[in-house]
């Protein structure tokens, strides 16, 4: 088994996108690490800056729309440092990525076969004949029932559960040491989905992989994650282990977020509300703690004025000391899950 020391170091990384001339910051001083044989989910609602930092990860930014600084320190290369000719090395060999939107991230035009190939193709020096083996074998891996004859097919002669098991087919083809998984089970019934977990737990503990599992849903999150990094405003708001998450969170956000989930046992309780929404890039507050207005029955003489990551258990930490003095409105404490 591999080491489980961390291979992946994200320092200090921000990202901001040009916007009629002018730069905004869309994430802000992340620092992560990801180790082998784990499964690191990032959650936070849409516009958190979750889809950003994979993208960031994968190097698919434009750098005449984008100003991108820190380090991002994979397997001893900072991956940041690199050109796109540099960058192509990883892509797909090193690290594999599976989209949001399969329909969109396949070529309509081509079978499963080449578009599964492509990447071997690259990365390889396979013939014919075990490019078409090891299809079949990734089509088998991902729960394909009939890999033959999907691996004839087109995009659109798939359902939308198949069409992600094929994206997740190219993301591992080369046996990547990083996947990162960006909404794998957006759209998909619940069946579906937990197949398709089950996929990638199986490819993690395969492969020894570290996975970097984005998503908003909280269940999947508690159904899969080993670790937890929470994302508000393109911030880090709180991270720890999953039972460390769910069990003592500490920041008004992760609390907030862990309250709205329906409950088992609060049947006839209404359904929690976070107030306002996540603050358009132009209007990213740049000081203070970014969360504060959406709380504002917290007296702001309890938020730091650049709230920084404190350690409050080891592995566990969370952004701003605000967490302290934060009740809910009616004073029931913090979410037990």
């Amino acid at each position: 088994m591999e080491s489980t020391s961390d291979f992946l170091d994200i320092k200090d990384v921000n990202t901001a996108f040009k916007i009629n001339g002018k730069y905004y910051d869309a994430i802000s001083h992340i620092n992560l690490k990801v180790h082998h044989d784990e499964i690191l989910a990032i959650v936070g609602e849409s516009g958190c800056g979750k889809s950003t930092l994979a993208t960031t990860i994968m190097g698919l930014h434009d750098p005449s729309e984008t100003k991108i600084s820190g380090e991002i320190d994979f397997e001893g290369t900072n991956l940041l440092k690199l050109n796109e000719a540099g960058y192509n090395k990883f892509r797909g060999a090193k690290i594999g990525m599976i989209f949001q939107d399969p329909l969109s991230a396949l070529n309509p035009l081509k079978r499963i076969e080449d578009q599964i190939s492509e990447v071997m193709t690259y990365h390889t020096n396979f013939t014919a004949k075990q490019k078409h083996d090891r299809v079949i074998e990734l089509l088998n891996e991902v729960g394909i029932e009939n890999p033959k004859r999907t691996a004839h097919q087109f995009p659109h002669e798939l359902s939308g559960g198949m069409r992600q098991r094929v994206i997740i087919a190219i993301a591992i083809a080369c046996k990547p040491d990083l996947i990162i998984a960006d909404e794998p089970t957006t759209a998909l019934d619940v069946t579906i989905q937990a197949q398709i977990l089950d996929v990638l737990r199986k490819i993690q503990k395969e492969n020894h992989a570290g996975i970097i599992l984005i998503t908003h849903d909280l269940g999947v999150v508690a159904e899969t994650a080993d670790r937890v990094a929470v994302m508000y405003a393109g911030q880090i708001v709180e991270e720890g282990s999953a039972e460390q998450i769910f069990n003592t969170p500490k920041h008004p956000y992760t609390r907030s977020l862990l309250r709205s989930m329906p409950q088992r046992d609060n049947q006839n309780d209404d359904l929690y509300v976070i107030q306002g929404n996540v603050p358009s890039l132009q209007k990213m507050p740049q000081t203070g703690d970014r969360f504060a207005p959406r709380i504002p029955w917290v007296d702001s003489s309890v938020h730091e004025a650049n709230p920084e990551m404190h350690e409050v258990e080891p592995g566990h930490d969370v952004r701003c000391t605000c967490y302290k003095d934060f009740e809910f409105p009616d004073k029931m404490g913090s979410v037990k899950v």
